[in-house]
């Protein structure tokens, strides 16, 4: 490999990326006819066609989408270990990207930053909350937060959270009208309150565990809410039965807003872990913020 592949590589990963030669310019600092020029003299040399242009958009061929599923990961370790190799100094520095759930971000990542990031002002966090699973690789992020049993095989993952128990929980004046369910095959004959995962699109089916045995149960009911917030504020109302994380209704339950049902057929499961690929190369401010974020019991 030459010395100038590298610059001409990481100008086509650009354009790639970008879908524009003129973002790519101005992602690159350079000229749109410079960026353009180094991607002509890229394609002659590897004699193939890396871009399909038209007047209005810029997409990679075939051939293109090869060399970028090879190229992402390779300049992103480059990048990481220059990143790396520039923030050893005292005082650790730089930005740190994760992708979270509202809940993860709420009562985990927030009470931690807000007590370390005063002490480290070169540090900056930028958390992006999102109910779906973000691909962090491709979309860049430094780490992402999930529950344990979410999580792929080839990422580490650190233990950020105590294990989690799920809720069964209805109004009082609810449970006064329709009684108490017993057992998940009960529900059927309740009103439930569904929760629209965002990831798939589907209503999520509740997951109850007793003794080791595990059952899915297909709720129905009149209201359905991708918001757990929603889901809580109808069940107060008396709308149905709800199936949410306990420590979201703790305050509900201790003031006798919510009462809960089937409390033995909701068993502990893995808490919340901060994942991320095995080859990243940690920077000082990643390691300071994945060590103030373990979870030591």
């Amino acid at each position: 490999m030459h010395r100038e592949d590298l610059g001409d590589l990481a100008a086509f990963m650009a354009v790639a990326e970008e879908r524009s030669f003129t973002r790519a310019a101005a992602r690159l600092g350079s000229s749109q006819s410079a960026v353009s020029h180094t991607i002509r003299r890229l394609e002659a040399r590897l004699g193939v066609r890396l871009l399909t242009r038209t007047t209005r958009s810029v997409a990679p061929t075939e051939a293109g989408d090869r060399l970028l599923a090879v190229l992402r990961p390779a300049l992103d370790n480059i990048g990481s270990e220059l990143a790396s190799l520039g923030e050893l100094r005292d005082k650790p520095a730089g930005t740190i990207r994760i992708t979270t759930s509202e809940h993860a971000a709420r009562t985990i990542l927030w009470p931690v930053l807000e007590r370390l990031l005063p002490a480290y002002p070169d540090v900056h966090v930028e958390l992006s909350v999102d109910a779906g699973f973000a691909d962090i690789v491709a979309d860049r992020f430094d780490a992402g937060v999930r529950l344990g049993e979410a999580l792929a095989k080839d990422m580490i993952a650190v233990p950020i959270g105590p294990d989690l128990r799920m809720a069964v929980i209805g109004s009082p004046s609810y449970f006064e009208r329709r009684g108490i369910p017993r057992s998940p095959q009960d529900l059927a004959r309740h009103d439930c309150i569904n929760l629209r995962m965002p990831s798939s699109g589907a209503l999520y089916a509740w997951e109850l565990e007793k003794d080791g045995r595990e059952v899915r149960v297909r709720v129905d009911g009149q209201l359905a809410f991708n918001n757990v917030g929603m889901i809580v504020r109808a069940a107060e109302a008396g709308f149905g039965l709800a199936f949410v994380m306990e420590d979201q209704v703790a305050a509900q339950l201790e003031a006798g807003r919510l009462v809960r049902a089937l409390e033995d057929w909701c068993a502990p499961f893995a808490g919340y872990h901060l994942y991320y690929p095995s080859r990243r190369q940690p920077s000082a401010a990643f390691s300071l913020i994945v060590d103030a974020l373990r979870y030591r019991g």
